[in-house]
């Protein structure tokens, strides 16, 4: 079970880097150089997060950046942070693999693809979708889908998904037609599908034009009725929310909720 066991204030030269608990995204180098001169202001106000795998046998889950920094701050003055403040937790290596992956996704900038290596550990490693889906805050479609597809998804695929250039939902869409196509077609249907422009994505939904679409309904339409589920209802939380929304929690809600998009 992840636990935090306690804080303390522990000898730098203790925390080591495990090979599969990394920072998921190269270090930002303007990020560390601003964490320096904080950290040499203010101290070390966030502390460190490391993994007791044994006694006083430490692994680094999060705070990359911050260690950097730290580092780079030792190097120019010798003698400072021997000791850092760090929180120590305890699991077994499943669930520390996740939490090193939760910390990232907390970023802004998470993309779909640091969820995949993750997301298909877990579920190899027996945990439920829902678990998993729990453990992320993400919904059990969202999980499912990742499970599903990402095994599938070429190394150009990826790229694409990582750099924004290409949505998941599309990704998705051209995937099912591979799934569909006869066998060895596969690597042509994908190449052509990435070759075709992409068509304009679905937006979030602005609260106010919200407000006034639905308002027009219900003077038109005062009784009109929906007939939609958790997952339709969740999908149209994240849209409004407008922030890291995923294409098809937009396409659900649209689907689900189509009065809200009418202009008429």
């Amino acid at each position: 079970m992840l636990t935090t066991k306690r804080y303390e204030y522990l000898p730098i030269e203790q925390i080591e880097f495990h090979h599969t608990l990394t920072n998921h995204r190269n270090l930002d180098l303007a990020k560390v150089l601003h964490l320096e001169k904080d950290i040499v202001t203010n101290g070390l106000f966030e502390p460190l997060i490391v993994w007791e795998r044994n006694s006083q046998e430490y692994y680094l889950v999060g705070g990359f950046h911050r260690m950097e920094a730290i580092q780079g701050i030792r190097r120019s003055n010798p003698g400072y942070f021997d000791r850092v403040d760090v929180r120590i937790v305890t699991g077994d290596t499943d669930e520390i693999k996740a939490l090193n992956l939760k910390l990232n996704s907390d970023r802004v900038d998470t993309k779909i693809t640091d969820y995949f290596q993750t997301v298909i550990y877990l579920n190899n490693a027996n945990w439920t979708k829902e678990r998993i889906a729990e453990f992320f805050d993400k919904s059990i479609s969202w999980i499912d889908d990742i499970i599903r597809y990402a095994p599938l998804t070429p190394v150009l695929m990826r790229d694409k998904l990582a750099s924004g250039d290409l949505s998941w939902s599309r990704a998705k869409e051209i995937l099912r037609k591979t799934l569909k196509a006869p066998a060895g077609n596969e690597k042509e249907i994908i190449e052509n599908e990435l070759s075709h422009p992409v068509r304009p994505a679905a937006k979030p939904l602005p609260l106010p034009k919200t407000i006034k679409h639905l308002s027009k309904s219900l003077n038109s339409n005062p009784k009109r009725t929906f007939k939609v589920n958790t997952q339709d209802l969740y999908a149209l939380l994240v849209t409004l929310r407008g922030k890291d929304v995923d294409q098809q929690d937009i396409d659900r809600a649209r689907t689900a909720f189509p009065v809200l998009w009418d202009e008429n």
